[in-house]
């Protein structure tokens, strides 16, 4: 095997170690020994790759961006209107949580450890997301060029807060982050934009970036 594959391999390896151990014991308890073991790597290796938990902690929120960015890619690429696209983009990303560990890891980690992660970062980051796709593709209902801007704004606003909620309780209770339960709630969405205008949800650009 190629010294660059090997690499590679080693550090992914105790990229995935450090999330699963965060997700055991918290990072401030986690010890670079103990990381370096479950990735069956010599403390050596680990700090060829990492120079302290802290830069290991960021490659674990570096790795789950991209997995974030992923799916986010697939969102923006679906023909589909706002409502369904972003149905299948929550189940998608549930599915990934649940199955990935360093995804996982990566959004338990504490905005101030590990900025762009935290709950007010996604909520900013997948509302402008939401609403490009709702002028772009339409919200589900019978949007045109005439349509008022407000509507896909209320729209949007809706959908993000129903992922970033979700998100939330599922960390709690993984029955919310079920393909069935996320499908079923959506079909209680009402289907007239009107409907949905009259929501009363606050912008996520009201609410202060974390630092």
């Amino acid at each position: 095997m190629p010294t660059q594959h090997r690499a590679i391999q080693s550090r992914q390896a105790l990229i995935r170690s450090a999330a699963e151990t965060f997700l055991e014991k918290g990072v401030p308890a986690a010890g670079m020994v103990e990381i370096s073991r479950r990735a069956r790597l010599s403390k050596g290796a680990l700090y060829f790759h990492f120079t302290s938990k802290d830069d290991l902690t960021l490659a674990v929120r570096d790795a789950a961006l991209a997995t974030l960015q992923e799916i986010e890619d697939a969102f923006s690429r679906s023909p589909e209107p706002l409502t369904t696209a972003v149905r299948d983009f929550t189940v998608e990303l549930f599915g990934r949580v649940e199955s990935d560990a360093v995804l996982r890891a990566g959004l338990r980690l504490r905005p101030e450890t590990a900025p762009g992660l935290g709950i007010y970062a996604l909520e900013q980051r997948w509302y402008a997301l939401f609403l490009d796709k709702a002028v772009t593709c339409g919200t589900g209902g019978p949007a045109g060029p005439h349509a008022s801007d407000t509507e896909p704004r209320r729209t949007a606003q809706l959908l993000t807060s129903l992922v970033v909620g979700l998100l939330h309780l599922g960390s709690e209770d993984r029955a919310w982050w079920d393909r069935e339960a996320v499908v079923g709630l959506w079909a209680l969405l009402p289907a007239a934009p009107g409907q949905v205008c009259a929501v009363g949800i606050p912008a996520p650009t009201q609410i202060p970036a974390a630092g």
